[in-house]
């Protein structure tokens, strides 16, 4: 009976008998239908639906009516913040039926006439089918209506519909967020429809190929505003109308209802507006945002050579907001840390992150709002591209920020290492994999985002018109090997990727399936056999080779990488996603070679010790340089490294050790900056210049450089004597907080949680909140922990980075995993999207029997309630710690005595 949706206790009764009887064999509708009629029930409403969560296409909606009125006092009788609403659907019937699901979810309806909870009518006239009967399914989410006869093809009719919801902080569907300015508590009424959010504010069809328009009205107290994805076309005291939308899909409806201000210009015929609060609106911190949005659209319309679809461009700034941002059409909202920025207190990567996440968000106006995909197994294209594009975006608006040089570490790296193991998963799914709302979920994840960009960049490239991907996939006019579309199904339709392996004394080239743990089980076929075909950009000894050469088999020869005394270096700028190693000639003879690939090189060295394929001492030696090396991207790409070498080791006799090797290769690169900057007086000119100063104060003083930490004590102890006057950098304080915190004791913690508390700018408040967890003491982090679970001093929004951030401290981790409390956060609606994140945090440093053991328990304590769209990522933690199981035993006495060699 949980195959059928029932709809009275009788029915179920006759549902079980029924499904009894049938002893295991399939029982069919007829058979189903030929049984009721042998069992007499004087009021039995029987009715057979198979538990589907897709709709199906019997009907398609036209225009939803929709007038909401948001509560923003709590009910006096209850105390809960609710929300009111009226809905008209006006659908096309394309195929006849007697029944229509709708999505419903946590709505309550007003019987009508004390009938029913919905009204049919038909459009212009005519008549409808009466309703028999209509209930909410919980499971499936959906109103079901059925019909006394059946809906005639073709005809349009209109469902009204009346209902309550509860205006939650749950920061899904229509919601709550609360803020104070002025010393007044202030309500936000916002909205997260996306992805299955919709159905929780009112009756829709709500999946993404179900486009409609959609006309808003909102309700709302005197003194606010109100926002939707239209521009405002009728406005009362309390009451405003909203443009029509274009034809679009659910979960890109946006309404707010506020006291917000915001400020504002025209690019074009676009308005664009920024809005925030009235505070930080008149302290200029939606001034970057506004300014950098004209240069984006244009360069948008440039790229997709189509004009902006919209009247107007309205970003808004919300205190709290479960996503970085979300891209509802002509209204797209975000964390306040990701689109105001403060001159004063924000950071050069403040200024960057605000730049990339408008550049995504406003890419989608086109790719994804404007051309929507059809269902949430392609997810991978809609949000790859975004985050490639959103590179070339920001590029546009910022070019002195070499922009598209940084997708390799931010986003190739990044998802290289989860796309490395046995449970990864290809970008594309089949569509009836991805069903459940936690599966929809799950899908948002690095490789969608960033494999799905690298490989992107990638076909790019090869198609050789990176500035204008668009119509070079449509002109293609350059020799392929293949198709686009067969070269590309390679990439898309197997997970991982390859390790290309040149060996350059023989010209033999081979490929295969990359994985850290090469002892690891794979478990999902490929339909090519873990085969790619790799375009290989390549040079000699400094000679770049002017066409690709494509890898096509598992192993060749390639005479020109033969290549004798010279060097050979291939995947130059890391336009391929794949990783190269070499025989260890060529190893050695590498290094003098573009910044870029030397930040490769090293990243490539480490991954493929991981993975058993170059000696662990090979990687480590590819540090050695870094003590004359300044550029940041090496530097990051050895930190991102060496990171897991702390994480395995920093309980370890390895510890003391590596911190005096880093110490002598990091105190180079400190005093050059002290050079620079007339001793730390001015600031580095160059955009990544500045992230490397910020590199080598946090190591530097991490390692025990005592004129760091002198420095650092001394500007933090500056800051304490005045709190009004903060002198420190705003590049610079992510790196002094952490280190202040971490030498200091309760009073240092004490005044980082006031100045948190206190601070007005959000990506100040985000700097204190992760410096917090940098103390050493232990009793400071359990409180700190606690307040997670009290909203009103962490946000529910930040709880997940708290607790990360203090895993990631060695002093924190077994605290932040003891801290069992945690499990309830994926109790809330949305908030097992957030509970992967955490599973990832606090499990990264797993690598002993008793870790596997403990996490092993808890899956198993766990696994009847599941754990919804973190279900991959507990998967995945498991895989990994036994993978750093594993790297421990084989490698720890042998990375001893490497770094006790070199001190």
């Amino acid at each position: 009976c949980d195959k059928i949706i029932v709809h009275d206790i009788k029915s179920k009764l006759v549902c079980i008998l029924i499904l009894i009887s049938a002893s295991g064999n399939a029982v069919t509708l007829s058979i189903l239908v030929s049984l009721k009629h042998m069992i007499s029930f004087s009021s039995m409403t029987f009715l057979f639906i198979p538990l589907r969560f897709r709709l199906p296409t019997d009907l398609v909606p036209d225009c939803y009516n929709i007038t909401l009125w948001p509560r923003l006092s709590p009910e006096p009788s209850s105390g809960l913040y609710i929300f009111t609403g009226q809905s008209t659907l006006i659908f096309k019937c394309v195929r006849e039926t007697d029944l229509i699901l709708i999505h419903s979810n946590k709505l309550k309806y007003t019987k009508l006439n004390n009938t029913h909870i919905a009204r049919l009518i038909a459009s212009g006239g005519g008549s409808a089918p009466t309703i028999k009967s209509s209930w909410l399914q919980s499971e499936t989410q959906y109103l079901v209506i059925q019909l006394n006869s059946k809906l005639t093809q073709g005809q349009k009719y209109e469902l009204y519909t009346e209902f309550t919801g509860e205006l939650a902080d749950d920061l899904a569907g229509f919601y709550r967020s609360e803020y104070e300015e002025d010393g007044v508590r202030r309500i936000v009424a916002t909205s997260q429809m996306h992805p299955t959010h919709a159905r929780k504010t009112f009756p829709c069809f709500d999946e993404p190929a179900m486009k409609a328009v959609f006309d808003i009205t909102l309700i709302h107290p005197p003194g606010t505003v109100a926002l939707s994805n239209g521009m405002e076309k009728g406005q009362s005291v309390t009451q405003t109308r909203f443009e029509p939308t274009k034809k679009m899909s659910t979960y890109l409806l946006a309404i707010i209802v506020s006291e917000y201000s915001n400020i504002s210009a025209t690019q074009g015929d676009t308005l664009i507006r920024i809005w925030a609060r009235r505070t930080a609106i008149d302290q200029g911190q939606g001034n970057y945002a506004l300014n950098v949005t004209g240069p984006v659209l244009d360069f948008f319309q440039m790229y997709y050579n189509i004009s902006y679809p919209l009247s107007k461009s309205d970003q808004i700034a919300l205190p709290d907001f479960f996503f970085g941002a979300m891209e509802n059409w002509g209204l797209v909202t975000y964390r306040e840390t990701n689109l105001l920025y403060d001159p004063m207190t924000s950071s050069n990567r403040n200024k960057e992150t605000t730049a990339t996440i408008i550049a995504h968000e406003l890419a989608h106006m086109w790719f994804g709002n404007l051309v929507t995909l059809r269902w949430w197994n392609e997810v991978w294209l809609n949000e790859g591209f975004a985050s490639y594009v959103s590179y070339l975006g920001a590029d546009h608006a910022e070019p002195s920020w070499n922009m598209k040089d940084l997708i390799v570490l931010d986003d190739i790296h990044r998802v290289f290492a989860v796309d490395a193991l046995a449970s990864s998963h290809p970008l594309s799914s089949k569509e009836d994999s991805i069903i459940l709302p936690d599966q929809i979920t799950e899908q948002f994840d690095a490789i969608s985002y960033s494999k799905g960009a690298a490989v992107l960049r990638m076909l790019s490239d090869f198609l050789s018109d990176p500035a204008h991907f668009c119509s070079a996939v449509k002109a293609n006019n350059v020799s392929l090997p293949r198709s686009v579309c067969e070269i590309m199904n390679h990439w898309v339709l197997q997970m991982g990727f390859p390790v290309v392996t040149v060996n350059t004394a023989t010209g033999k080239v081979s490929q295969k399936h990359f994985l850290l743990d090469p002892e690891s089980e794979v478990a999902v076929e490929s339909p090519y056999n873990y085969k790619w075909v790799i375009p290989v950009r390549w040079r000699k000894s400094g000679e770049v080779q002017r066409d690709i050469w494509w890898l096509m088999e598992k192993e060749v020869i390639n005479l020109e990488m033969k290549s004798g005394d010279l060097w050979v270096l291939a995947n130059i700028n890391v336009t391929g996603y794949y990783r190269v190693n070499y025989d260890l000639g060529n190893w050695d003879s590498l290094l003098v070679i573009p910044v870029i690939n030397r930040a490769q090189l090293v990243d490539d060295a480490f991954n493929l010790a991981r993975a058993q394929l170059v000696p662990t001492t090979l990687a480590l030696r590819t540090t050695s340089y870094l003590s004359a090396e300044t550029e940041y991207m090496p530097w990051q790409s050895a930190l991102d490294n060496l990171n897991y070498y702390y994480l395995m080791l920093d309980c370890t006799e390895v510890y003391q050790p590596m911190q005096d090797y880093i110490k002598k290769l990091v105190t180079p690169l400190f005093l050059h900056f002290k050079s620079m900057t007339s001793n730390w007086t001015n600031v580095p000119y160059g955009h990544t210049d500045q992230y490397n100063q910020v590199n080598a104060i946090r190591m530097a003083c991490s390692t025990g450089v005592t004129e760091c930490q002198n420095l650092t004590n001394t500007w933090f102890e500056q800051w304490m004597d005045s709190p009004q006057r903060n002198l420190i950098h705003p590049n610079l304080r992510s790196a002094v907080y952490c280190s202040a915190m971490a030498a200091g004791d309760k009073a240092e913690w004490d005044f980082g949680w006031e100045q948190f508390k206190n601070a007005a700018v959000a990506s100040e408040a985000s700097k204190l909140m992760s410096a917090l967890a940098c103390t050493t003491k232990t009793q400071l982090l359990e409180r700190y922990l606690s307040y997670t679970l009290n909203s009103t001093l962490i946000r529910k929004q930040d709880a997940t980075s708290v607790i990360t951030a203090v895993a990631s401290n060695r002093v924190g981790q077994t605290l932040a995993w003891d801290f069992q409390s945690w499990c309830v956060f994926f109790r809330y609606g949305v908030g097992s999207f957030s509970f992967a994140s955490m599973i990832s945090g606090v499990t990264a440093r797993f690598s002993t029997l008793d870790d596997l053991q403990q996490l092993e328990q808890f899956v198993e304590e766990h696994k009847a309630a599941g754990f919804g769209s973190a279900t991959l990522a507990v998967k995945q933690a498991l895989e990994k710690t036994k993978a750093n199981i594993k790297w421990l035993e084989r490698n720890k006495n042998e990375v001893l005595d490497w770094f006790n060699s070199q001190t």
